[in-house]
């Protein structure tokens, strides 16, 4: 199957002479985009969405950088930024010529101060974003069904608790037109191939699994899923993935309770720190910065 449709690329291509001699670098080496469409993929995005997956090594967390580019003002929003690396994401942020409108949080964060203060102060305008049920400090609150928009691009909400009682699941939009396959960012509900403690801020391993199970598994299966961190070199994965490979959430929900009560973790080192910090949206010398 895969020799015709590189046979019918090669045909295609012989039948015009005029874009091979304008651009015949491209003959040796076909866009992958090109030959993925060929071979009958859906794993492209939208061509509006720009995205950009970063990472800080003290806490390994991801942040995650998307915009809408095919708008004039090309909007963009952070998902999980962290106090240390604000000034790499400004200057990202500058360098793609971005908007930045919102700072988000998935939820309030134990081993890390969150960025969205520090980003509030150095770039004015940019609203900081954070559940309702969080508890915390942020300009704007969110509940179940809400959707954050970014030019064209929407992000829709999804109460996720368990690991924290705040915790939300920010997930792309479903119709043609929002960056297809779906895209979940998940925090620490649901890590690749594994999940979130449940043992502190008001953790369920009860109410964790219905969450994961209700809200996250029951996307496609071919949703990405990009979490707040990774521990063992993972960069992303899937619904469908996560379903059959997880070894916590594959179990039933005993089981599952069983697993997370005998974790026996030690105390995370930032708590003290960041949890008061990140309650009034990482700024607590200047708690006025966070309305």
């Amino acid at each position: 199957m895969v020799m015709t449709h590189f046979s019918h690329l090669r045909q295609l291509l012989l039948l015009q002479p005029k874009f091979l001699s304008s651009q015949p670098r491209r003959l040796r080496s076909p866009p992958p985009t090109f030959l993925r469409s060929l071979m009958g993929s859906s794993s492209s995005f939208s061509s509006k969405l720009l995205f950009r997956q970063l990472f800080e090594n003290d806490s390994s967390t991801f942040t995650y950088l998307l915009a809408d580019v095919s708008h004039p003002d090309k909007p963009a929003l952070l998902i999980d930024p962290v106090d240390k690396t604000v000034d790499r994401d400004l200057k990202l942020i500058d360098e793609l010529g971005l908007k930045l409108i919102y700072a988000m949080n998935t939820h309030v964060h134990a081993d890390h101060v969150t960025g969205t203060g520090l980003l509030k102060t150095k770039l004015p305008g940019v609203k900081s974003v954070i559940s309702k049920a969080s508890g915390s400090k942020a300009d704007l609150f969110l509940e179940p069904g809400d959707r954050v928009s970014i030019g064209d691009i929407y992000l829709e909400v999804r109460a996720t608790p368990g690991h924290t009682a705040g915790c939300v699941t920010y997930v792309t939009g479903e119709e043609a037109d929002q960056p297809q396959p779906r895209m979940a960012f998940t925090g620490d509900a649901v890590l690749i191939r594994g999940c979130g403690r449940t043992d502190f801020q008001g953790g369920s391993s009860d109410q964790l699994y219905e969450s994961v199970h209700s809200q996250i598994f029951t996307l496609p299966k071919d949703t990405l899923i990009y979490p707040a961190h990774d521990y063992k070199g993972f960069e992303v994965s899937t619904v469908g993935e996560e379903m059959q490979h997880n070894p916590r959430l594959t179990k039933d929900k005993e089981t599952f309770k069983t697993i997370m009560s005998n974790l026996n973790l030690s105390y995370p080192k930032m708590i003290d720190v960041a949890v008061p910090a990140n309650m009034v949206c990482g700024l607590q010398d200047v708690p006025s910065q966070a309305n």
